[in-house]
């Protein structure tokens, strides 16, 4: 029997069995990957496609269910990261991040969660912009990791904790702090990042008030020429 009218009788047989086929366009975005990479799965036999009579790919919606089901399984398998944050450079000189990070890897350990991501930075807990901690927001909105391990509340952030709770439980990621009882250096660095955010305040204030000064000096000096 000829090669390609044996695959057209496949293909018709499948369709009688009332199957449903989609493209290789649509079964590329339903899985979250590109049309070569369906192609290369065709090839290996990840992924076996059907043919039509000109030679165009389809696919069977159940055989693209079963696999969005395993790829999920392995998203969604038991990853932990873990974020320390100290407030200052002398910390981090002192050795504190480093004692931080050690503490939370034997939590880890003792608990025998695995561990694949490593966050630490010094800034302060009441700043907005934390490059890693943006980088641990990406894994969790991309479903790689299912716990974020942090020493106590205040190392994710000084207030609001409830609302980080919220986020990450709402991407399936639970928070879990190793100590409840906030250490007796919480206040001195409270005390230094409400000083550094009280420092910044003044700083825009002051920086507005002036570029507010010299733009009035030079509109009067515009109306006496």
């Amino acid at each position: 029997m000829d090669l390609k009218k044996n695959t057209v009788q496949k293909f018709v047989g499948w369709k009688q069995m009332s199957e449903k086929l989609i493209n290789i366009t649509e079964a590329a975005k339903q899985l979250g990957v590109s049309i070569d990479c369906l192609r290369k799965w065709d090839k290996n036999g990840k992924l076996i496609a059907l043919r039509t009579s000109g030679g165009h790919r389809r696919y069977r919606q159940s055989d693209i269910t079963q696999l969005q089901g395993i790829e999920t399984e392995e998203t969604n398998k038991d990853i932990t990261a873990i974020y320390c944050r100290v407030s200052s450079q002398d910390q981090k000189k002192n050795g504190d991040l480093d004692r931080q990070k050690s503490r939370l890897f034997e939590h880890c350990t003792k608990q025998k969660y695995k561990v694949e991501h490593c966050f630490d930075e010094v800034c302060s807990g009441m700043k907005g912009i934390r490059p890693k901690l943006k980088q641990l927001f990406k894994l969790i909105e991309e479903k790689k990791i299912n716990r974020v391990v942090i020493e106590h509340k205040d190392r994710l952030t000084r207030f609001m904790f409830d609302i980080f709770t919220q986020y990450f439980q709402s991407h399936g990621v639970e928070i879990e702090c190793v100590e409840e009882v906030l250490p007796k250096s919480f206040e001195n660095e409270l005390v230094e990042d409400m000083l550094s955010l009280l420092s910044s305040f003044s700083s825009r204030i002051y920086g507005k008030r002036s570029a507010d000064r010299r733009k009035k000096n030079k509109e009067d000096s515009k109306n006496n020429d």
